[in-house]
């Protein structure tokens, strides 16, 4: 019997490397397209490297999306593949635009014009919700971008949805709150906490100088879920029997500096906050070094302040929910960093 097809847009990425394994482990022929690099590039997948078909290709390329899905004619497609930090999207909006909008549009068009049967899936954000015009927020809550990554994502939110109805495409969007896990980026934050943190507790029963970690606003509250638990969501979304629209989410919400005291419990650092505004600081009780402080530059021009997932639908249809919570998320995530910093 012919091995299911699966192709991933975005494999070397942290939510690409979780679906290869649990596509491997589904008995997948798993594909993935990687950018040319001068630098290696694939450490997430580097265990299963051996097991993977990789293709050299770039969304923003639409001949090598169109010739790598000729080719592959896969069963089914991932586009998790975009420029996803969204504070970089600022300073790089119409490479976030070239990629995160129509890099979509080139996967899907390719799709209708070489293999039309195949499912696909494309990883919206959080993010789209941006202003919050409701708490919590469902597939239902109206957007409210106010990022240029959030802008990019919203094109590729309604053009998968124009293509489910105008083409008759299994079509989907998966509004992803926040996927964390040890695999996270460095220079998203909660990695960089975590990273950061664990450098800091070791210098610290060294003796040794330390910079202290710095950080914009510490106030802003997200909902953190665990990476692997939203690949499974996505394979279900995938395997649904109709396209359709869905949250992932924890239906919990945390502060950045909530994020910080549960981290620092873990390194067991006596943490205590002093100041306000700008000038507010985590010291260490015990030694009274500074160990968190506040850099305006990395206030963003427009923040998003609160995001809260309602997972019902996922829960209710595909019958998915989420098992790590927040505690554990940290606590996963800290001591895989103090392991290895």
């Amino acid at each position: 019997m012919k091995k299911q097809i699966v192709l991933i847009f975005g494999i070397t990425g942290q939510l690409g490397s979780f679906m290869a394994e649990k596509y491997l482990k589904k008995g997948y022929e798993v594909h993935g397209v990687i950018r040319r690099s001068s630098s290696f590039n694939t450490g997430r997948i580097d265990h299963i490297f051996d097991k993977l078909q990789l293709h050299f290709g770039d969304i923003s390329d639409s001949l090598s999306v169109d010739h790598i899905i000729q080719k592959v004619q896969p069963d089914y497609v991932i586009g998790a593949a975009a420029q996803s930090h969204v504070a970089v999207s600022f300073e790089l909006p119409l490479y976030t635009g070239e990629i995160d909008a129509l890099g979509t549009l080139k996967i899907l068009e390719s799709i209708k014009n070489n293999c039309p049967k195949a499912k696909f899936v494309q990883l919206s954000t959080s993010e789209l919700f941006g202003k919050v015009l409701e708490t919590p927020q469902t597939e239902t809550t109206p957007f409210n971008p106010v990022s240029p990554y959030a802008v990019a994502k919203l094109y590729a939110y309604w053009i998968t949805k124009n293509y489910r109805n105008c083409y008759g495409i299994f079509a989907s969007n998966v509004i992803c709150f926040n996927m964390e896990s040890e695999r996270r980026g460095k220079t998203f934050v909660t990695r960089k906490i975590t990273t950061e943190l664990t450098k800091i507790a070791k210098k610290l029963r060294a003796d040794f100088p330390f910079y202290p970690l710095k950080l914009g606003n510490l106030y802003s509250k997200r909902d953190w879920g665990y990476c692997p638990e939203y690949a499974d969501g996505i394979i279900k979304i995938l395997e649904h029997d109709q396209p359709d629209d869905f949250i992932l989410a924890t239906n919990e919400t945390h502060t950045i500096k909530e994020f910080i005291e549960e981290s620092c419990k873990h390194l067991e650092i006596n943490l205590t906050w002093m100041g306000d505004g700008i000038n507010e600081i985590g010291v260490d009780q015990t030694t009274g070094e500074t160990i968190v402080a506040i850099d305006p530059k990395y206030f963003r021009p427009a923040e998003v302040d609160l995001l809260l997932g309602d997972y019902t639908k996922a829960k209710t249809i595909l019958g998915w929910e989420p098992t790590t919570k927040f505690t554990e998320l940290v606590k996963i995530m800290t001591h895989n960093d103090y392991k290895w910093n």
